[in-house]
């Protein structure tokens, strides 16, 4: 049987390159795979619409999509090309969506001359604009339960999650606990983990290249790197732990949601989001580095990306459980309420760790070994890219 060739892949992300963390599963992918075809990375057309009801952040929210969609078709870099369609999320504007956005995409695939692209879905809700863009082959990304997202329609997203598992060449997952659960139900399931960027990050932590607004702080410093959302930090726990720890200085990077004055400890200081080339300098400038998660369905299921930069930069971890930590036993310190936790974050402090057999546990989990194997995976499903294409 001859391969279906594609000549450009249309991802459609779980996140926006203008404003989220660029470390994310399908943005490295997507990176990845640019070096073989075109790659057009279509910000996150939504799960969920903001409610006036947020106060702040549903401004916040507003203010940063229009930035987004004002900025429209632009080339990040050679064979990578960013697209904010206009859509419409959740279900009033679902309708509208539904006919604008294949119109759109179409458009933009022209622009770039991708005749038979391959489609990437992150964001479950690009199930509806599959059929109208006749791919020539469907890639479905399970990285999270999408349906225990704050604030969605569960039962949609599940309509949603189901349709794609059908139809999909490949669904891809890289939580064990998801692939484990719903490998069979798929048409084709594969297991691929996330990667880590590691000579960023392992260089980073030689470097200790400390920025400006972390060195002006004390030591020693605890930090959390990463989105402060409530669906994933644990706040009340986070707060006991630095009460607890008056001593130390929490350090705290990365965009937040929850609500103002959250937090008015003296220790700890919330540095805000900082660009990704930034964020590897910012964890080696902490002396632990944790994970207060949460403990629900998301959380049960997630394989933070977080975790393997934590290790790249040879910090000692300290975390609250979640399954896929298993795989790092010996390597993460684990508390499981906020003594236990607290008690680890000191014990780490006073032992310290050995940086490099951190580092030697994710040194050959790269993200171009990660984008090979998919590569991999896809030509198993007759579906390889046409080499040599650039746009």
């Amino acid at each position: 049987m001859e391969p279906r060739r594609f000549d450009g892949v249309l991802c459609f992300g779980g996140e926006d390159w203008w404003y989220h963390n660029r470390g994310h599963y399908d943005m490295q992918m997507m990176r990845e795979l640019s070096a073989h075809v075109p790659v057009l990375y279509v910000n996150s057309i939504g799960m969920r619409a903001p409610k006036v009801a947020e106060g702040t952040m549903f401004f916040r929210r507003v203010r940063r999509k229009l930035k987004s969609l004002a900025r429209g078709l632009v080339r990040v870099r050679e064979n990578f090309i960013v697209y904010s369609p206009f859509v419409v999320p959740g279900k009033p504007g679902m309708a509208l969506s539904q006919r604008l956005l294949p119109l759109q995409l179409k458009r933009a695939t022209k622009i770039l001359g991708m005749r038979s692209p391959l489609v990437w879905v992150a964001c479950p809700p690009g199930a509806t604009a599959i059929d109208a863009l006749d791919p020539v082959g469907l890639v479905y990304q399970r990285t999270d339960r999408f349906e225990a997202f704050p604030g969605v329609d569960g039962d949609e997203i599940r309509g949603y999650d189901r349709r794609l598992k059908d139809a999909a060449d490949v669904t891809v997952f890289c939580s064990g606990l998801l692939y484990e659960e719903e490998a069979p139900g798929c048409r084709k399931a594969v297991f691929v983990d996330h990667g880590v960027d590691f000579e960023r990050f392992s260089a980073a932590g030689r470097a200790r290249n400390e920025p400006a607004d972390v060195a002006a702080l004390g030591r020693p410093r605890v930090g959390f790197v990463g989105g402060i959302d409530s669906h994933t930090f644990d706040p009340e726990l986070f707060l006991a732990v630095a009460k607890a720890l008056p001593e130390a200085v929490f350090v705290l990077v990365g965009a937040c949601s929850l609500p103002d004055g959250w937090c008015r400890l003296e220790n700890v200081h919330l540095l805000g989001q900082k660009d990704y080339a930034e964020v590897a300098d910012a964890m080696a400038a902490c002396d632990v580095l944790i994970m207060p998660w949460n403990r629900n369905e998301w959380i049960k299921a997630c394989n933070p990306v977080k975790l393997k930069e934590y290790l790249a930069v040879g910090r000692p971890v300290v975390s609250t459980p979640f399954p896929e930590l298993a795989k790092y036993d010996g390597y993460v310190r684990v508390g499981a309420d906020a003594d236990a936790f607290a008690a680890q974050v000191r014990a780490a402090l006073a032992d310290g760790s050995d940086p490099e057999r951190l580092r030697a546990r994710v040194s050959e989990e790269s993200w171009t070994s990660r984008g090979e194997r998919m590569l991999a995976h896809l030509a198993e499903s007759g579906l390889e890219p046409m080499e040599g294409e650039r746009t």
